[in-house]
This record gives C-alpha cells, structure tokens and sequence, in this order.
C-alpha cells in the first residue's frame, strides 16, 4: 500500500534529498518518513517530543510495511547526533526558529524543508540570524488555505534582512502574496509601518 500525503506535506517531502540522512521533527503518524522510504530514502529519523506520536508512528510504519525508520523521542534536534536533511513542518515560525538555532551538526552540506503554520516572518528573520540562507520557497494549500514551504541552508554568514524579505522571502506565488498583504493589513491597524510596507509591495507588483 503506498502513502498519500496531502499538498503540505507532498510538498515537503519533493525536496528531500533521498540519499542523504534525513530527518523528520515533529514527526506525528510518520506518514512522511515513511513515504520517503517508500520513493527510496535510504536512513530516516522520526522524531517527536511526545510518546503518543510515536507510537502512532510505529502503527503506520507497520501498516505501511515501513521498517527501517529510526524513531526517537526528541525536543527539536537535541537527541538528534546527526542528519542532512531536516524537516520540520505544521509548528509556529518561532518555534521551528528555535528549534533550528538550537541544531548542533551544522555543515554546508546542511539542508532545511521548514512548512511554518503562523508567523513565517520570524522564520526567515531567524533563519538569517543563525547563519541560514533561503534558496527556495514554494506555496503549498491545505483546506483552502495556503502556506510556505521553504527550502534552506546552512551558509554560517549572519545577516539581518529587511522587512520586505521577511514577510514574503522567496515565494513569487500570488496566492501566498495576497495572504501576506492580508496580514500586514491587520497589522497595520497597530503599526502604520506595515500598512506602508503593504502598499510599497502592491505598488512594485501591480496589485
């Protein structure tokens, strides 16, 4: 039987390099990690900071004919020894930045394919912070909504980006702009700076 992700999470798992280690944070029913075994993925990690998860991790994995996956009861990266490829998808944009500034085997090799719920924005802000680059982003819609999924690396340069790339990085998909525009329209309401910043885009982008 083969796994069926949804858009989120298929979109996460197209930027996977298959034969690298590779590891899923968060992991919750390991449906991605063990779709990745099922494309070909060589070493997999599930991890969750929770038993629960796990263990439903461990029923797909049999369900599925999935073996093979290492499962390990993790808060982010830090029982994790060492990985290439880190997913973490479905938390807030503050806690993934979290989790990754806290990663301890970083090397140019490093990549990450990080799908933010809630505030992208400090996402990208701490990406660049901690030494991270974006090379891509791609717009992903679940339940009528749509999200971000962006790919990164490590570079070890630090920066502090404007609040253009910030809230927008690198996604050129009109949906995920709009929605962005969106939400500096709300925030707006507090903080003329945003409105400023929704307009100066509508104005580069015709919209």
């Amino acid at each position: 039987m083969r796994v069926r992700l949804d858009e989120r999470l298929l979109a996460c798992g197209e930027l996977v390099r298959l034969d690298k280690i590779i590891c899923d944070v968060g992991t919750d029913h390991a449906l991605l990690p063990c779709w990745l075994v099922q494309r070909g993925a060589k070493s997999v990690i599930a991890c969750d900071i929770n038993d629960g998860p796990l263990l439903s991790a461990r029923e797909t994995m049999e369900q599925y004919g999935c073996e093979g996956i290492t499962l390990v009861k993790s808060d982010g990266l830090r029982n994790i020894p060492f990985a290439e490829d880190v997913i973490i998808a479905g938390m807030g944009g503050e806690l993934i930045g979290r989790i990754l500034s806290e990663c301890t085997f970083l090397s140019e090799d490093f990549r990450c394919i990080l799908q933010p719920m809630t505030k992208a924005e400090e996402l990208r802000r701490s990406m660049y912070r901690n030494g991270f680059e974006i090379i891509s982003e791609r717009t992903a819609g679940v339940h009528g909504k749509c999200y971000t999924v962006i790919y990164g690396r490590y570079t070890g340069e630090t920066a502090e980006i404007d609040d253009e790339t910030a809230f927008f990085g690198k996604n050129t998909d009109r949906a995920y702009i709009e929605k962005q525009l969106a939400l500096l329209d709300k925030m707006g309401n507090g903080n003329p700076s945003c409105r400023v910043l929704a307009d100066r885009v509508r104005r580069k982008l015709n919209y």
